[in-house]
This record gives C-alpha cells, sequence and structure tokens, in this order.
C-alpha cells in the first residue's frame, strides 16, 4: 500500500462516516465524531474489508480506475461501519 491508497482510503472513510452519521441521526457523533471514526474506519477498514471481500487496491503506484473505486468502496463502507459501532456503543453507554 502507498499513501496515495491511504489517503484515498481516508477520505472516502470520512466522507462515509458523514454520510452514515446523516442518515442514522440516532447514531450520529456529530460533524467532528463521525468525520474522526470515518477517518479510523476508511484507513483501517478498508484494508480489513479489502483483504475479505478481495476488493483489488492495486499496485502500489498503479492508480487505475478498478483499485480507486476499490478503495473509495472499502473506505466508505469502513468508515461507516466504524462511526455506527462507536454511535451504538455511546449510547449503551449513555443509558
Amino acid at each position: 500500500m502507498d499513501i496515495t491508497s491511504l489517503l484515498i482510503q481516508l477520505a472516502s472513510g470520512a466522507l462515509g462516516g458523514n454520510m452514515a452519521g446523516s442518515i442514522l441521526k440516532n447514531l450520529s457523533l456529530g460533524l467532528l465524531g463521525n468525520t474522526l471514526a470515518g477517518l479510523v474506519g476508511g484507513g483501517i477498514g478498508g484494508q480489513i474489508l479489502g483483504a475479505l471481500l478481495g476488493i483489488s487496491t492495486g499496485t502500489p503506484g498503479a492508480l487505475d480506475i478498478g483499485s480507486i473505486i476499490g478503495q473509495v468502496a472499502g473506505g466508505g463502507v469502513g468508515g461507516g461501519v466504524v462511526m455506527a459501532i462507536v454511535g451504538l456503543l455511546r449510547n449503551m453507554l449513555a443509558k
């Protein structure tokens, strides 16, 4: 993995976290919380999801359309999932 792939996954993770926060209002962590959870989910979750589902992230340094789509999908889904998990944990601990 190179820095470009990581940046794509982090950006799409932040976007995925904020999108999930806007869709799941009861789990939203606010703008900063959604963004931070999305960044973590995009970086870590994007790598895990990519490995589990076999999403190609391409060879290091190669930015073909398939690898970019895989990175955006993995990062976005990872960001949304981590944001939802953190939101659920926050709601459970608040009770």
